[in-house]
């Protein structure tokens, strides 16, 4: 057996064990001696990781806080935020649309930053250089495998929208790559491309094995052991169910689980909701044990009961011949119409976005009350038009209707799944992330106000494109992006968000 994982070695990030961040701190810190840049006073501040809930004022300073206390330091700019609610800005680890349309729904939901880890990006250097100075959010990315295997396999590289990004198999019915197994010698030049796009700043490894059906259960594995030798996490939207025989929606948690368990992998399992459907408590169980093992692994869960994808994607392959009752349950996002298996056939033709209906509420708000799934929007770029609720509204929904109004989440659990928890899951690989997701003295002054009694979603199906209400101010490296429930205009203080890897020398692949 070829051993992609020998054939690479330990290329190990050594920048991570000197680039650990030191600034970040529990204590109230003292008083400022000089004014602030800016004086958040009066406001319910939230802290994840130390528990605080408490009325207390926030002193910000380069983009840093300074002070959290009852002390009114001097400042430059005072903001009364009685009434509502201070907390870490929230981290999307699952933002495909990486825009600036896309961007502009997701401030006004309270997301500071968005990044595509699902699918992931190639070339990582290229697409991060295109964001560099003009991005409204923190973003940023892994490597694809899609993209890597496209390269790999001698194909060219396709754009999408004037950048790197390979959403949700883009690349149509009739590319090799998608459908056709790996040689060992392209398995080899995938493994060598995905590594090489860590030193490029990649944060761990994308894989949509559902949008890659020629993927091997073999060349996975073999992948998984790459990523373990460069303590690189993995992000997976799993294999299709109807992969495994007999195997039901489990046993593509099975597989990945087994990956992680015999290669020493970090795997984060994408929405696990559309993933698992009902089966998502037996699911859960899964990941927890393995946790209870010592698996890293974590996973994520938007709060809808509709998923969306690219109509002529591999993941609708199977679908010619489905009763009339499954055609109906797909919605063409352009016009809102359910589609006919004529339609279906006419569209997956011409190619676009298809939202999937039929999973149950019940078992959605079970899953999104649990403490441990984080939360993450898997949101559509607005770019391409009307899109998916989720990219809009996926924050406030979860403070709105299930805190709220539901209350099967308390609210400091769900400010943990939007914001502390995902920063954790890529401070082993980008360990600046410690400053991200806390509102404590040497955090970033990424922050969140919102007034927990008016938080709400309003996009819809129907009206994807509609702003989220209640959430009142958004700060990105203490610049306001959303003041009084309005975005700022001309302001892109969104930071790259890479991988302390340091660049290899290439001829250790000769």
């Amino acid at each position: 057996m070829v051993s992609v994982a020998h054939v690479l070695g330990r290329r190990r990030g050594t920048a991570l064990a000197v680039a650990v961040l030191t600034g970040v701190v529990t204590g109230c810190g003292e008083p400022p001696s000089e004014p602030v840049d800016l004086l958040i006073t009066a406001g319910r501040v939230l802290d994840p990781e130390t528990g605080l809930d408490e009325v207390r004022n926030v002193a910000i300073r380069d983009g840093r806080i300074v002070a959290v206390s009852g002390q009114q330091p001097a400042a430059d700019e005072v903001l009364d935020a009685q009434g509502l609610v201070v907390a870490p800005g929230f981290i999307d680890l699952h933002a495909h649309g990486q825009d600036h349309e896309s961007s502009r729904y997701q401030a006004r939901d309270g997301v500071t930053t968005a990044m595509e880890l699902e699918i992931g990006v190639y070339p990582v250097a290229e697409w991060y250089a295109e964001r560099d100075g003009r991005a409204l959010l923190n973003f940023g990315a892994t490597v694809s495998h899609q993209g890597a295997r496209r390269q790999a396999f001698g194909g060219l590289i396709a754009r999408s929208a004037g950048d790197a990004t390979f959403t949700l198999g883009r690349g149509g019915g009739n590319d090799a790559f998608l459908y056709e197994a790996a040689t060992d010698d392209e398995l080899r030049r995938v493994a060598r491309l995905m590594s090489d796009g860590l030193d490029e700043g990649g944060l761990g490894f994308g894989f949509g094995i559902s949008y890659t059906p020629g993927a091997s259960h073999r060349e996975l594995w073999q992948l998984f052991g790459v990523a373990a030798e460069r303590d690189a996490p993995v992000f997976i939207h799993l294999r299709s169910s109807g992969a495994f025989r007999n195997g039901g929606a489990i046993a593509p948690f099975q597989e990945v689980i087994a990956n992680a368990a015999t290669t020493g992998a970090s795997v984060h399992i994408v929405h696990m909701n559309s993933s698992a459907g009902e089966a998502a408590p037996d699911v859960l169980g899964l990941i927890r044990g393995a946790v209870n093992q010592g698996i890293d692994i974590t996973t994520e869960a938007y709060p809808y009961t509709a998923s969306a994808s690219r109509i002529e994607s591999a993941l609708f392959d199977g679908w010619v011949g489905r009763s009339d009752d499954a055609y109906g349950r797909l919605q063409w996002v352009e016009t809102g119409e359910r589609l006919t298996a004529e339609s279906f056939e006419r569209y997956r033709q011409h190619g676009g976005w298809v939202i999937t209906h039929g999973r149950e509420e019940e078992t959605n708000e079970w899953i999104v009350s649990q403490p441990d799934v984080i939360a993450a929007s898997d949101g559509i770029p607005f770019s391409d038009g009307q899109a998916h609720p989720r990219g809009a509204g996926t924050f406030a929904r979860i403070l709105g209707h299930y805190v709220r109004d539901r209350a099967v989440l308390t609210l400091m659990d769900a400010i943990r799944k939007m914001t502390l928890l995902p920063a954790r899951r890529l401070e082993t690989i980008v360990p600046a992330m410690r400053a991200k997701g806390r509102v404590q003295v040497g955090a970033d002054a990424d922050l969140t106000l919102f007034d927990p009694e008016a938080v709400i979603d309003r996009a819809t199906y129907a009206a994807p494109d509609r702003f989220s209400e209640g959430i009142r101010h958004v700060l990105v490296g203490g610049t306001f992006v959303v003041r009084d429930e309005a975005l700022v205009d001309g302001v892109f203080p969104g930071q790259a968000i890479r991988s302390g890897f340091a660049q290899t020398a290439t001829d250790q692949f000769q």
